[in-house]
């Protein structure tokens, strides 16, 4: 290589270092992206959140957290992102591997025969048949001036990063799902047992209205009212169950198995935590695995537009050869060594807009991707709003609803003596009585559910279940 060539060359690579910095810009976090009063009515200076705690602590009941991390172990869905992270991986590899040269290896043997008739002088015949031997390594480089293989390599490390969020959004959703469905089995199994406690008290209650009638205290209006009343308790009872298959059912697809029981508790066993910390908003830029995901999201398209932009300048090869090339093969390491040292260095001129309609796309996808980054935080700021509320909401109910139920049940009692000892009361009081009684039981296991559901809520909506 001449010594003119050398001096060419760092005087390319010098001017091209010193202007790459305008061409890839450094990411920064967009300010239009806050997370200022994202919890409604809260705030807050507290930095301790419930999305700190480890699962296992958060949910007090062993079989519950024996399915959860069954589900950890053997859902597809998680198998599946896990898959993605080792394809994102691999990307990443390459795009490292993108700043080495290439090297390759070319061993050939070519035959070569020309027309007799081209080379026919004066009836001369000329041996027209020729084999060349070739041996050869070749290599070349592409020098990163402008920044395309960094901003490559970035954007391939935030689709990794973002795959792995990815994941981590998934184990969250999986706990939240198998917690929430367990705790809507455990409210069903008690719904069926005080229905068919209700319906053995109702089975009593037709016999004690007929012995009524036989007594002349009531009449025959009565009795059908109490069989009806009876049938009334017997039809929920096929649709409990019915759910609560269903919901096994549910709970073993996420468990990554075939239909069958669930082991479980009881919903009276449940024990939420004592502390339920939202901490600061800004902590579900970390916390929130969707969150990080759309922020990665973010970055690919960030290095997408810088990639975009080094296409309008020019790119500099160094392409180099060596090897042994010979006629004869018994010659084939004596005096058949070439060499080649090549620079390159190609400008594009007209390339019917591609390079101009790459940049447009790339900058709309960014702009597509930090508004879906903004929509993250708002919507996960929504989710810990709603799921603190309804905790609020669930806890501010239960004196009173124990309350409802007490008096309630004590109605049932007052309105049957006085139907069975005097004339005080008839056959239509008691029957409001039991329905609003058994109303009363069921709404209160659904409270009790919505405060079970909202902790879980709330402990995804933060970002807990993956650390």
């Amino acid at each position: 290589m001449s010594q003119s060539f050398n001096k060419y060359i760092l005087v390319l690579v010098t001017a091209a270092l010193l202007s790459a910095c305008s061409v890839a810009k450094k990411y920064e976090r967009p300010a239009a992206v806050s997370s200022d009063k994202l919890f409604r009515d809260q705030a807050s200076a507290d930095s301790t959140t419930l999305a700190n705690m480890p699962w296992q602590h958060v949910f007090k009941d062993g079989k519950l957290n024996a399915l959860i991390q069954k589900g950890l172990d053997q859902n597809l869905n998680l198998k599946n992102a896990i898959e993605n992270i080792v394809q994102a991986r691999a990307t990443l590899r390459q795009s490292k591997l993108a700043y080495y040269p290439t090297l390759n290896i070319d061993a050939s043997a070519t035959h070569n025969k020309q027309s007799e008739a081209s080379l026919n002088f004066g009836g001369a015949s000329i041996n027209t048949l020729t084999t060349t031997y070739k041996l050869g390594l070749s290599t070349s480089w592409e020098m990163d001036i402008w920044g395309k293989l960094s901003s490559s390599k970035r954007a391939a490390l935030a689709t990794y990063l973002s795959t792995d969020a990815a994941k981590q959004a998934v184990q969250t959703q999986l706990i939240s799902d198998i917690a929430n469905n367990y705790f809507l089995l455990l409210s069903f199994d008690k719904q069926l047992k005080i229905t068919e406690e209700t319906l053995e008290s109702r089975v009593k209650n037709v016999e004690t209205i007929k012995a009524l009638k036989e007594g002349a205290i009531v009449n025959g209006a009565s009795v059908v009212q109490s069989q009806a009343n009876m049938y009334a308790a017997q039809v929920l009872i096929p649709d409990l169950k019915r759910n609560i298959r269903e919901t096994e059912n549910v709970l073993n697809i996420l468990l990554g198995q075939v239909p069958g029981p669930i082991e479980r508790g009881t919903l009276d066993e449940q024990v939420v935590p004592e502390n339920l910390s939202v901490g600061l908003p800004s902590q579900l830029l970390q916390n929130r695995p969707d969150v990080r995901q759309a922020e990665f999201n973010f970055r690919t398209a960030f290095e997408t537009t810088n990639l975009a932009k080094t296409y309008f300048y020019p790119s500099l090869t160094l392409t180099a050869s060596t090897g042994f090339s010979n006629l004869e093969l018994k010659d084939f390491f004596t005096n058949s060594i070439f060499y080649s040292i090549i620079g390159g260095l190609t400008q594009p001129l007209f390339n019917q807009g591609k390079n101009k309609a790459r940049l447009t796309t790339a900058q709309s996808q960014q702009l597509q991707a930090m508004n879906n980054f903004q929509q993250s935080l708002l919507v996960a700021g929504q989710e810990v709003s709603n799921a603190l509320y309804s905790y609020e909401m669930a806890v501010e109910k239960e004196d009173s609803r124990a309350q409802q139920i007490a008096a309630l049940e004590k109605s049932v009692d007052f309105t049957q003596q006085l139907l069975q000892y005097s004339s005080a009361t008839n056959y239509t009081d008691v029957l409001t009585s039991q329905q609003n009684l058994l109303s009363a039981q069921m709404s209160g296991i659904n409270d009790n559910l919505q405060k079970l559901q909202a902790v879980v809520d709330l402990y995804r909506a933060l970002g807990g279940g993956w650390k």
